[in-house]
């Protein structure tokens, strides 16, 4: 399903009502747009942006960047893909996760233990209960006892996993077949790939900020930087890239307390490795850097900011 002259987009689009993006979602395909990728983290879930872009635009790949696997049992997970594959037959991508520690642990009292099995075990109970096959199986992470999907869907969904380091990132390539990460920049993407093998697609979110205010671009991605780079995960991300000296004040100050600390101990530079901005026009050509150090599909989240025409900005940012 993958393919280099993919260009995706991040849904539900920020800033408008997830009803009120019909029009827009239905446009894509025109523009160009080959997939549209939901995120949902403490909004809007990660299938329903998809469930209306099946109808909306039925061209489009759908994919989950993703669901987790903490937050969702593992038959519940299994009746949902199977509701959206059948939907969309051939068009979808279960994109799972195991999202983060805060989500997992502070948010719903879920111990965050044995990511990589429970990532494991949750593709493989997946891909046998998508194909429509009744599974007894008690799995290192979890068991499930005699359950089948009835009706399953006719073209079982595509699989991918969320990865961030060398462990998961294999573990995606040889379970799923297609890798899934973010915050990182076109440099990154050749150690990234390295790990997945040629073989595996390879989706990463691309964080868009469409302005040519740098200031207020490097204002808001040094937020989401912190928001983001100070879980663990994504702090062990980042020094596996090699940024490990140029976080660690940021991680200092925010593990003492101090946010505003740690908001101010991001450096520019940062900034501009990983949340792109300028011009849409501009924007677009630094997406197409991502293509080409050897990325698969990338999947732009428009970052809103004062006075974005998000019409406008969609048609600029498409392929050129």
């Amino acid at each position: 399903m993958g393919s280099q002259s993919r260009w995706g987009l991040t849904l539900p689009l920020r800033g408008l009502p997830l009803a009120a993006q019909k029009d827009l979602v239905a446009g894509l395909p025109e523009l160009g747009y080959t997939d549209v990728w939901s995120a949902e983290l403490n909004g809007i879930d990660g299938f329903t942006p998809l469930t209306l872009a099946s109808q909306w635009a039925p061209a489009l790949r759908l994919g989950t960047a993703i669901v987790g696997i903490y937050t969702r049992a593992p038959v519940s997970l299994a009746v949902q893909a199977g509701t959206l594959a059948a939907l969309a037959p051939g068009k979808f991508v279960l994109g799972i996760g195991t999202s983060s520690q805060v989500a997992v642990e502070q948010w719903n009292g879920i111990p965050f233990t044995k990511p990589y099995q429970r990532s494991r075990d949750m593709l493989r109970f997946l891909r046998e209960a998508l194909a429509g096959g009744k599974v007894t199986r008690e799995y290192e992470a979890f068991s499930v006892h005699g359950f089948r999907l009835d009706p399953a869907p006719e073209v079982p969904p595509a699989l991918a996993l969320a990865a961030l380091r060398p462990g998961m990132l294999k573990l995606a390539a040889a379970e799923a077949g297609l890798a899934i990460t973010n915050w990182l920049a076109p440099k990154d993407v050749p150690r990234v790939r390295a790990a997945t093998g040629p073989d595996c697609e390879l989706v990463a979110r691309i964080f868009v900020c469409p302005t040519a205010d740098a200031g207020t671009a490097r204002f808001i991605g040094k937020r989401m930087i912190a928001a983001y780079l100070t879980v663990p995960v994504y702090a062990a991300f980042h020094q596996w890239l090699g940024r490990g000296d140029i976080i660690e004040p940021m991680l200092t100050a925010w593990n003492s307390g101090d946010r505003k600390g740690a908001v101010e101990a991001i450096p520019d530079a940062l900034v501009d490795e990983l949340v792109i901005h300028g011009p849409a026009e501009e924007c677009r050509e630094r997406v197409a850097e991502y293509q080409a150090t050897g990325l698969d599909t990338p999947v732009i989240e428009i970052t809103p900011v004062p006075g974005l025409d998000l019409a406008d900005t969609i048609l600029k940012l498409a392929p050129a």
